[in-house]
């Protein structure tokens, strides 16, 4: 490997001290480079992180700066090290083996290696595996501390992330096309206010069954005045600037699959979808609705019985004998049964894992046979199932987070050089090679 690993920059670099010497040769006793509170730096950590970061150096043909002022940075890195690493121990902040191995998987991914391939080109770089490890361990206890403590004195206001979001939206308007369908309800070519009002009863009973998920294509064949009738009642792709004054005021920042109107017009009433927007990342998450019968097994009531009890119900209700919802009123556990056992819709990731790979399985107004989760047993229909644009949550989520970066790095800095301050801290001078 010519270059060195993403994960061993000569910034990370900087932080790993990772050489050792194995040659059983007799050394002299170490020194003490700095006394951090109750810790110390050594001198052979300081000489060791700066041999690493002068091998990366000159692998990579970087420059550096004087010895002095190299080892300066190296003293502060070792010494911010030491006080994370006691704030962390009295904090009880812990990373396990598992958790450390992950880590080192992750960056082994990101340079598109195995785990053993990443070792292997570590080492081929001089790198000691097992202080890597220990350091990388190091890294992530100083994150969990810097993290815990410095999130609290971040605060963004909802002003700050509505003003943010605005300045991102105005940025990246112009780049955004929205695909519209358009229904037109006509007048007569002079209508009366019976014309008006039997032109807004078609309308609202289009807007009805839109809502209720009918195909916006097929109703705009047969029912819409506008040219575009034929084309499934869609304009094609157009800029914000590009469409009626009407349409772009009602659709500015909007998400894909909203509908709108009726608009009163001077034709008639307009109904409006979008159906598609370009020029912009979108997320979209499933939501399902489902019902369900919850019996809990107890003492006096068998795991057996209550799978058993469950699928008598299935059977009756197949039978057209029994009604789900009264049979949730009568028998079901838990605070769905008032509501004949309608959980309403919800992202099925936030089920017990055996009730959503259950919920998967069906379709829309199926049964699935009586199942265990940690809850009890369950007899469920799904009762629906659909797409929802989670754009706008998307967006102020990352609003928020850029916010929140711009100011942990600031703050980051403020807790460390206080954290340093309150500290006793004493540096040994050394002569610099």
């Amino acid at each position: 490997m010519k270059k060195t690993l993403t994960a061993i920059t000569l910034v990370s670099s900087m932080m790993l001290s990772l050489l050792s010497s194995a040659k059983a040769e007799v050394v002299e006793l170490d020194k003490v480079a700095a006394i951090v509170n109750s810790g110390v730096v050594l001198e052979s950590e300081v000489k060791d992180l700066l041999d690493n970061i002068k091998g990366n150096a000159e692998r990579n043909n970087q420059a550096l700066p004087s010895d002095r002022a190299l080892r300066t940075q190296v003293m502060d890195k070792l010494i911010n090290d030491s006080l994370m690493l006691q704030m962390g121990e009295r904090m009880g902040v812990q990373i396990s083996d598992a958790q450390l191995d992950e880590t080192i998987n992750n960056m082994a991914r990101e340079n598109k290696l195995t785990l053993s391939q990443f070792r292997e080109a570590l080492v081929a770089e001089g790198v000691n595996y097992e202080k890597y490890r220990e350091n990388i361990r190091t890294e992530l206890i100083s994150g969990e501390v810097r993290r815990a403590n410095v999130r609290r004195r971040v605060y963004i206001s909802p002003q700050e992330v509505a003003n943010l979001l605005d300045e991102m939206k105005a940025q990246t308007n112009q780049d955004i096309e929205y695909n519209l369908g358009h229904i037109l309800i006509e007048f007569p070519p002079e209508p009366n206010q019976q014309d008006m009002n039997d032109a807004k009863t078609r309308a609202d009973k289009v807007i009805e069954l839109l809502n209720n998920g009918s195909d916006f294509a097929k109703i705009a064949i047969a029912s819409s005045g506008d040219a575009n009738a034929l084309e499934g009642g869609e304009l094609g792709y157009r800029n914000i600037n590009e469409l009626p004054t009407l349409f772009s005021e009602l659709v500015d920042g909007k998400a894909k699959g909203e509908i709108f109107g009726p608009i009163r017009t001077g034709l008639g009433f307009s109904i409006v979808k979008i159906l598609d927007i370009r020029g912009r990342q979108t997320v979209e998450i499933e939501e399902v609705q489902a019902r369900h019968i919850l019996i809990k097994p107890s003492i006096i009531l068998s795991e057996a019985k209550a799978e058993e009890t469950l699928q008598g119900f299935l059977d009756q209700i197949n039978a057209g004998e029994a009604d789900f919802a009264d049979l949730a009123k009568e028998h079901s556990e838990g605070p769905t049964s008032v509501r004949g056992g309608d959980l309403g819709w919800a992202d099925p990731k936030s089920y017990d894992p055996a009730f959503r790979d259950a919920l998967a399985r069906l379709s829309i107004d199926e049964y699935h046979k009586p199942f265990r989760s940690s809850f009890g047993w369950h007899l469920v229909q799904l009762t629906g199932r659909r797409m929802l644009d989670a754009t706008d949550q998307m967006n102020e989520n990352r609003a928020y987070q850029l916010l929140f970066n711009r100011k942990f790095g600031t703050e980051s800095a403020r807790w460390i050089k206080e954290t340093r301050d309150e500290a006793y801290i004493e540096i040994f001078e050394q002569e610099t090679n």
